[in-house]
C-alpha cells in the first residue's frame, strides 16, 4: 500500500508539471518548475495545494475521470473544489467495484448533472443509486443501462431525490416493473430522452399511458423489443408528447396502424420512427404519414432553404413489414424527400421487404438516368 501511495504521488506530480506547462500557456514555466515552483500572476505553485481554484478547475477539464477521482484524495482542498466544480462524471471503465465506488463517491460530488454508470457486466446495486438520489439532486442526464440487479427501490429512489432528470437510460434493466417506471415519470416531469429497450416489464400501455399524462416535454423514447406495448399505450404517447422527435417501436409486435396513425396526425415535429418486424402495419399507416405530411405542408412560397430544413420523417425504419406493398411506401418516399433508398444514405431501411424492391427515392431515380444516359450518349 506504501508504494502504491507513492507511486500514486510521483504520477500526480508529473502530471502537476505536465498540465501546469498546458495552462499556463507558457512555454518559459519549465524551467520555473526546475528552480522550485511556477509563478503565475504573484503567486508561486510549488505544491498542489497552492493551485488557485480556477486553475485547478481548469486543470480538471483536461483529464480523464479516473484522474479527477484520485485527484479528489489528494487533500481536503481538491476535495472540495473538484466536488464543486464536477458536474460530468463517467465511470463506464470500472469494471469491478463500480457498486462501491459510486457509494463513496455519491456524498462529495453533489454538483454532478451528468452521470454515466454504463456496464458490461451488472455491478451496481440498490443501494448506490438510493446514494446517488440522496446526493445528487442536481442530476439532470443517467445513464444505468444494463443493470440487472436493479429492482424499483432504484426507480422509487430516483423520483423523490432526482426531479429534474431529463434524460433516462435504463435499457436492459429487466427487472423494473410498469408500477414503478409509472411512479417515476410522476416526480420526473421534465423527462426529454429516455430509452427503455428491453424493459419487457416495465414498458406496458400502463406505464405508457403514464408517460404521456406526466411527460409532456418528451422528444425521444426507445421501445425497442417491449413486446408488451400495444396501441393503447403508442396512442396515449401520440396525445400527450406532442413534441416526440424520435420514436422506436422495433420489435413491438402487438401494435397496428392505429398507432402510426396517431402519431402522424398528432406527432407533427416526428423525424424518426422505427418500425421493424411489426407485421401488423399495413398501407394505411403509410398512407396516414402521407396524408398527414400534405395537411401539413409549409407555404410555396417558403424559400429553398426553408423548405430544406422543414419539419419531415428523415429516419424510418419499415424491415420485415411484409403487409405493405410498393405503392404505398413510394407514396412515402416521394412526400419526403429526406428518406433515401440509395447507397450511403440509407435512411429508409426496408431489409427482408422483397416486395419493396421496386421503391426508390428521388436521388437514385435521378442516378439511374443519368447512368442510363451516358452510354446511350456515348454512342
Amino acid at each position: 500500500m506504501v508504494g502504491e501511495a507513492k507511486l500514486r504521488s510521483e504520477d500526480l506530480n508529473q502530471c502537476f508539471e505536465r498540465l501546469m506547462t498546458v495552462g499556463s500557456g507558457n512555454s518559459g514555466i519549465d524551467s520555473g518548475i526546475s528552480q522550485g515552483g511556477v509563478k503565475m500572476e504573484g503567486i508561486v505553485i510549488t505544491e498542489w495545494k497552492d493551485i488557485p481554484m480556477e486553475l485547478l478547475l481548469r486543470i480538471v477539464s483536461l483529464v480523464d475521470d479516473r484522474t479527477i477521482i484520485m485527484a479528489s484524495g489528494v487533500c481536503s482542498g481538491w476535495r472540495d473544489a473538484i466536488c464543486l466544480g464536477l458536474t460530468h462524471l463517467c465511470l463506464s471503465w470500472c469494471k469491478n467495484n463500480m457498486n462501491n465506488l459510486v457509494l463513496s463517491l455519491a456524498p462529495k460530488f453533489t454538483k454532478l448533472e451528468t452521470l454515466v454508470l454504463r456496464q458490461d457486466k451488472p455491478q451496481l446495486e440498490d443501494n448506490s443509486v438510493e446514494a446517488i438520489a440522496s446526493y445528487c439532486h442536481d442530476l439532470q442526464d443517467l445513464d444505468l443501462s444494463k443493470s440487472f440487479k436493479l429492482s424499483d427501490r432504484s426507480l422509487y429512489a430516483l423520483a423523490h431525490g432526482c426531479p429534474n432528470l431529463t434524460k433516462l437510460n435504463i435499457s436492459g434493466c429487466t427487472s423494473f416493473s410498469d408500477a414503478a417506471l409509472e411512479y417515476l415519470t410522476g416526480f420526473c416531469q421534465k423527462l426529454k430522452i429516455l430509452n427503455l429497450c428491453g424493459c419487457v416489464k416495465a414498458a406496458t400501455d400502463r406505464a405508457l399511458q403514464a408517460i404521456g399524462r406526466n411527460c409532456s416535454q418528451l422528444q425521444s423514447l426507445n421501445l425497442g423489443w417491449c413486446e408488451n406495448v400495444g396501441d393503447v399505450g403508442v396512442m396515449s404517447l401520440a396525445y400527450g408528447c406532442p413534441d416526440l422527435r424520435t420514436l422506436d417501436l422495433c420489435g413491438c409486435v402487438c401494435i397496428t396502424d392505429d398507432s402510426v396513425i396517431a402519431l402522424a396526425y398528432r406527432c407533427l415535429h416526428l423525424r424518426s420512427l422505427g418500425l421493424y418486424y411489426c407485421r401488423n402495419i399495413t398501407d394505411r399507416a403509410m398512407y396516414s404519414l402521407v396524408h398527414s405530411r400534405m395537411k401539413n405542408k409549409p407555404a410555396m412560397w417558403k424559400s429553398m432553404k426553408e423548405r430544406c430544413d422543414e419539419e419531415g420523417l428523415k429516419s424510418l425504419n419499415i424491415s420485415q413489414c411484409t403487409a405493405l406493398t410498393p405503392p404505398a411506401v413510394q407514396a412515402l418516399c416521394d412526400s419526403f424527400p429526406a428518406l433515401h433508398t440509395c447507397s450511403g444514405r440509407h435512411s429508409l431501411v426496408m431489409s427482408g421487404c422483397l416486395n419493396l424492391t421496386s421503391v426508390h427515392c428521388a436521388c437514385a431515380v435521378q442516378a439511374h438516368r443519368t447512368l442510363s444516359y451516358i452510354p446511350n450518349h456515348a454512342h
